[in-house]
């Protein structure tokens, strides 16, 4: 059912060979937030319709109109951005993207009583001051995510990624959601992504690895390289690296996982 309801509104999206032709000429305009100024390049096409570019101060978007989720986010994650955000108080103001189509966005209204967190792909506590974690609250950055997968899984892989950038001093990290399987769920008209991800790449040792994980409480959590992800969904993620880089791995800590207490 879901299958078809999405070839349905792709066959509508007269315009979505030039709406991706145009995310990717505009691919630069943040160049800071991915690896040599690089950003991951979509090798399955059934993913370039209605993808829009978005900027924020500390992390990048590319956004798709048919999942109305972003495919994924870049941050260059810098030591000295993560002290500034220390202690800085939350402020939780979802708010749709207004640069968005409203015909292609998430509206608060689609996670309303949906059972899922909007869960963030670039994390607000990476953000370094008041305007960058407004922009982190935007739905753009938004997957439906469930609960206790985010606070019990997520979290503490957004935490090791911290404490990995606060001793290597920068790291570049790309997050993103998979929609595989022919069985996936909708919040309003948002889809639901059956895993998640998360690529870190250290400068310093010039490796890079990646956790991948079900969508789900209790979900396993893999590490797994980088070329192995590009397979899975269709993306790659860190172009400007070789076949053979991909497939070294950067250690990543290991997640201790919280246990449901729901």
């Amino acid at each position: 059912m879901l299958r078809s309801t999405l070839g349905r509104f792709l066959a509508r999206i007269a315009v979505a060979g030039a709406l991706f032709a145009a995310g990717a000429a505009q691919a630069a305009s943040c160049p800071v937030h991915y690896l040599d100024g690089r950003p991951p390049e979509i090798r399955n096409q059934k993913l370039a319709a209605a993808t829009r570019e978005l900027c924020y101060g500390v992390f990048g978007v590319v956004h798709s109109g048919v999942t109305r989720t972003p495919l994924w986010s870049a941050e260059y994650v810098r030591a000295d951005n993560l002290k500034r955000a220390q202690g800085l108080e939350r402020d939780d103001k979802f708010h749709a993207e207004q640069r968005l189509p409203r015909g292609q966005r998430a509206e608060l209204s689609d996670y309303a009583r949906s059972g899922f967190d909007r869960g963030h792909l670039a994390p607000n506590a990476n953000m370094p001051d008041r305007r960058t974690q407004r922009e982190s609250f935007s739905l753009a950055n938004m997957v439906p995510q469930d609960r206790d997968h985010n606070r019990h899984i997520w979290a503490p892989i957004e935490g090791a990624v911290r404490t990995m950038a606060r001793k290597e001093g920068e790291l570049y990290v790309i997050t993103g959601p998979a929609f595989l399987g022919a069985s996936l769920k909708k919040v309003g008209n948002v889809i639901v992504p059956s895993h998640l991800y998360k690529v870190v790449y250290s400068p310093r040792q010039k490796l890079a690895a990646a956790w991948f994980t079900e969508n789900r409480a209790d979900a396993p959590i893999h590490v797994v390289p980088v070329a192995e992800l590009e397979r899975i969904v269709g993306i790659e993620l860190l172009p400007s690296l070789s076949a053979k880089e991909k497939e070294r791995m950067l250690r990543l800590p290991k997640i201790k996982q919280r246990k449901n207490r729901s």
